[in-house]
């Protein structure tokens, strides 16, 4: 297989603001994919603005658990609350076309690629809203699941999670990229990995975070990309949503 370089998205969360830098950055990196790994809308104050880009961008957009409770909430009006969560999206959807709308109904819960031999799913690989957030979650997804390269986004936090054979079993390692790094992934191992978010970090960098995946050297590169938090923060209040939801962008918690 030629050698593909796939630019990953997750967890963009409607930060325009933050897209736009990372999508700077990423150009001058090349790319020749974009897979966004759900979870492009809620939280944020430019849901449209983050439709437009990723149609541009041609990209492969899986599922978040944000999109789906929006599906959720169009078909079933009942299910509307006054939690954190469901108040931005009620605003955002308020704002998308029927064209966003009716492209949203098209992205799928994960999606197998066999020229990459991955899976793409928000949660984990076997689930749109589990996470993939310990040692011992990574443990259970890998007996459950027994594919080679899984990228997940839904924790906002880069990192990887490998097998490495051992005599008892697999063994599980795990690695953070706080501030970005390289992870090559060895040829006898299995993996999940994560980009962190663009629009909301969790990991105490403030810093947007994505991923670029060469599939002929199966390296793994997440970069971190600062951005004008205040000026998302200002979208925020500007747009009535929480207070909460800017100020916590702020410290990437």
């Amino acid at each position: 297989m030629a050698s593909v370089r796939l630019l990953l998205l997750s967890d963009i969360h409607a930060n325009g603001v933050a897209l736009q830098a990372v999508m700077k950055d990423a150009w001058t990196r090349k790319f020749d994919r974009v897979v966004s790994l759900g979870d492009a809308l809620g939280y944020g104050p430019r849901p449209r603005e983050v439709l437009d880009t990723l149609r541009d961008l041609d990209a492969t957009c899986i599922l978040g658990n944000h999109e789906d409770l929006m599906l959720r909430l169009i078909h079933q009006p009942e299910l509307r609350s006054d939690g954190i969560v469901a108040q931005a999206l009620e605003w955002q959807l308020g704002l998308l076309s029927k064209r966003d709308v009716a492209e949203l109904h098209q992205w799928v819960d994960g999606i197998d690629d066999p020229l990459v031999g991955a899976r793409y799913r928000h949660g984990t690989p076997t689930s749109l809203d589990n996470y993939s957030d310990s040692v011992t979650a990574a443990r259970d997804i890998f007996a459950n699941w027994h594919g080679r390269l899984g990228f997940v986004g839904h924790t906002h936090i880069p990192c990887v999670y490998a097998t490495l054979n051992a005599p008892v079993g697999e063994w599980i390692k795990y690695q953070a990229f706080q501030d970005g790094g390289s992870y090559m992934v060895p040829p006898s191992a299995r993996v999940i990995l994560n980009p962190g978010s663009v629009g909301q970090p969790r990991d105490g960098n403030p810093q947007a975070s994505y991923a670029i995946f060469n599939t002929a050297r199966h390296d793994f590169q997440v970069y971190r990309v600062p951005y004008d938090i205040a000026q998302t923060q200002a979208q925020i209040q500007a747009a009535g949503l929480p207070d909460v939801l800017g100020a916590r962008l702020s410290i990437g918690k």
